[in-house]
């Protein structure tokens, strides 16, 4: 399929709360020739859907927090973008509900990688039905943001020196999502700290925050003191300023 179809190269937004069925399908329809971001629940998709454009969201319906179907009726709501859910559920009522949510398409799990695939090039030939396109950004979201003597590949979700990965942990690399998201744009505090577990817990704190975005500086600068890339918004949160270009 790679290179041959024109749904080729199209975008997607994989949301699911497992992270192995999520790391096998980003690697899966990479090798046929999307380009694939991987979200872990609602929370993070919305984050990335403000930021980035998407041709298609695949969306697991059971989810903690919001569930698959609310956020799909929010997807539709905002635009035309097309969403397939996934299910473990293939109850007729089920797949209604589903669909009546704004889904293009419904696949129960298991299914086989390949069918997706074919799902996923049906509804990009056919496009989403909605009479009002999204909004787009004034110029097309960039792959990869220069940082200096790193780089955040935006599809990948990596921060690389050169072509050498920089380990990031699981709260590190969420928020560098959330900022490449929306570069230059000061993200709340608490929109960061809902990133980092349930409000009113102790990992979703203001103060939690502020801990994980001095130890994600280490990683990202050369002089943590005197930021260049991730700067502090007094009283409102931080911003993630990239290399211009």
């Amino acid at each position: 399929m790679t290179g041959a179809t024109p749904e080729a190269g199209a975008h997607l937004l994989v949301v699911d709360d497992d992270a192995r069925i999520r790391g096998l399908l980003q690697k899966y329809l990479m090798r046929q020739g999307f380009l694939v971001t991987s979200a872990r629940d609602a929370l993070q998709a919305r984050a990335l859907l403000r930021g980035l454009r998407f041709d298609l969201v695949i969306l697991d319906v059971m989810m903690p927090g919001e569930d698959g179907l609310s956020l799909a009726r929010a997807i539709r709501a905002g635009g035309a973008t097309p969403v397939i859910l996934l299910t473990a559920r293939g109850e007729a009522g089920q797949r209604i509900e589903g669909l009546e949510a704004g889904a293009d398409d419904y696949v129960v799990k298991p299914f086989e990688p390949r069918e997706l695939v074919l799902r996923i090039s049906a509804v990009l030939r056919r496009g989403g039905p909605a009479p009002e396109p999204a909004p787009r950004p004034a110029r097309p979201a960039p792959l990869r943001l220069g940082l200096g003597a790193l780089s955040w590949d935006v599809a990948r979700g990596e921060l690389r020196r050169g072509d050498a990965p920089v380990r990031l942990t699981q709260t590190e690399a969420a928020l560098m999502r959330a900022f490449a998201a929306a570069p230059g744009r000061c993200i709340p505090r608490a929109e960061l700290a809902a990133l980092m577990g349930p409000p009113g817990s102790a990992g979703a704190s203001g103060r939690a925050v502020d801990v994980q975005i001095t130890r994600l500086r280490r990683k990202l600068e050369e002089d943590p003191r005197l930021p260049r890339h991730l700067h502090t918004v007094r009283g409102a949160g931080y911003r993630l300023d990239p290399d211009p270009g």
